[in-house]
């Protein structure tokens, strides 16, 4: 392929994959010679190599047949055309992700070009977890061994995992990065039983610069996997070698977990992902509105929606993005603009099954338990400012958490009038602003109120 069409074909992969994803796996490859319809294309490591072929690889096919018709197939190797080449895989069409190749040891489960660091919208709730991911993702000296990262379905766990190991394969092309699921690593575990190939399966996991597994939950009470991940986790430690795992909860927490895996877990740096609050659930949106517009040119969202969904959606963040992907291709498709009224009739299912009734009185039972003090005094006809500032905490929760009335909610704190109400909840959000406390106190209640 003669350079001027190989720079086409970049043009065209530009536009498809965008800025980011463009600069990271296709502006280092290099195309070599077309041989019976096999196109070379150069690649700087192993795994770029074998991540390129899994992502983007048809596409890349594609656009270079435009130019020359050809070309059936690629291969990729590492080196250039004035080294050594080393053959990774040869790609056919039409599979849509090739399959990694069998004599590749250090085979790592495909990764989501989608889930970088910079498409991880940082909040409150995620951003120790992001700084630590941040810090490993370096590549330099282990701080840390094991990162540890927890939190519920949604939270960004395999985000920040697929993240990390993008962006050590830019960093550090040189490491032996190997990520999988626990599920994956029982597989290879009992394949290696079932082969009698144990050494070999020590010999590769042992060799590895950085382990990631995700959802290490998933070996607990399957005894010898759990022996042999825990031999294997003390060997990379020795090595000083990184590790990262995931969970859905923290190490001490995991059923049927041995002590002694629970306790090389939490040796390191534990970290937990909180369920998502207001303003990031609002941030996340608004990000993914622009790459939605992308695809769905000329579509405006009227204002409101957005912080309609942040209020009303507060499950997860996959069922938040998965409501914006299905209003954006409805209004695509019926021809109408992404307002309140569009937003309700496509979204009923959803906003049902993430309606959380939240009762003033649930709202005065947490608000008492948190601040210590009987319900009987927040709901009382004392003034003391023990009992008045959670009362109107209580009051400005049950005005943001529930549909009552300003009336209707004085009526529950011992029939006050709604100008004691307003007036509480006027109070409690100039304090939010100025007294870090009260921020605090108002995002852990929320965060119990809506678990």
């Amino acid at each position: 392929m003669t350079q001027t069409q190989w720079v086409k074909v970049r043009q065209r992969l530009l536009s498809a994959i965008g800025q980011n994803n463009f600069t990271t796996w296709i502006d280092p490859l290099s195309p070599g010679q077309i041989d019976d319809g096999i196109s070379t294309l150069f690649v700087p490591t192993n795994f770029f190599g074998n991540y390129v072929s899994q992502n983007f690889a048809d596409l890349i096919l594609h656009e270079m047949q435009k130019e020359d018709d050809s070309v059936t197939r690629l291969k990729f190797s590492v080196g250039g055309p004035d080294k050594s080449a080393a053959p990774l895989q040869v790609l056919t069409r039409p599979k849509a992700a090739a399959p990694q190749p069998a004599n590749n040891p250090l085979n790592t489960a495909p990764l989501d070009a989608r889930f970088s660091f910079d498409n991880f919208v940082v909040g409150k709730p995620n951003e120790l977890a992001h700084a630590a991911a941040r810090r490993v993702a370096e590549g330099g000296p282990v701080t840390f061994n094991p990162l540890f990262l927890y939190g519920g379905v949604g939270l960004g766990k395999t985000h920040l995992m697929h993240a990390i190991a993008q962006e050590l394969a830019i960093r550090k092309p040189e490491l032996n990065v190997l990520y999988l699921s626990a599920e994956q690593f029982m597989y290879r575990f009992v394949q290696a039983l079932r082969d009698r190939k144990m050494m070999d399966f020590k010999e590769i996991f042992r060799s590895v610069d950085v382990l990631m597994v995700d959802d290490v939950q998933f070996i607990a009470g399957k005894d010898s996997t759990q022996e042999e991940f825990f031999h294997t986790f003390n060997a990379l430690v020795d090595q000083n070698k990184q590790i990262i795992i995931s969970a859905d909860r923290a190490p001490g927490e995991i059923k049927d977990l041995e002590d002694r895996v629970k306790s090389r877990l939490q040796c390191g740096l534990v970290v937990d992902l909180h369920p998502t609050d207001y303003e990031l659930r609002l941030g996340i949106l608004q990000s993914k509105v622009e790459t939605q517009q992308k695809n769905y040119p000329g579509l405006e969202v009227e204002a409101g929606v957005l912080e309609f969904l942040a209020h009303r959606i507060t499950t997860n963040v996959r069922v938040l993005e998965g409501a914006l992907t299905r209003l954006f291709a409805f209004a695509s498709l019926v021809g109408r603009e992404i307002n309140m009224d569009l937003t309700q009739d496509c979204l009923a299912d959803v906003l049902r099954a993430s309606e959380r009734k939240i009762s003033i009185e649930e709202i005065q039972r947490k608000v008492s338990e948190h601040y210590n003090i009987r319900l009987s005094d927040m709901v009382g006809p004392k003034r003391l400012r023990s009992y008045a500032r959670p009362r109107q905490v209580a009051m400005y929760l049950s005005k943001k958490l529930t549909s009552r009335s300003l009336p209707e909610i004085g009526r529950r704190f011992g029939g006050r009038d709604h100008t004691t109400v307003m007036h509480g909840v006027k109070r409690i959000e100039e304090l939010k602003q100025s007294d870090g406390q009260i921020a605090e106190d108002l995002e852990l209640l929320r965060r119990a109120l809506e678990a």
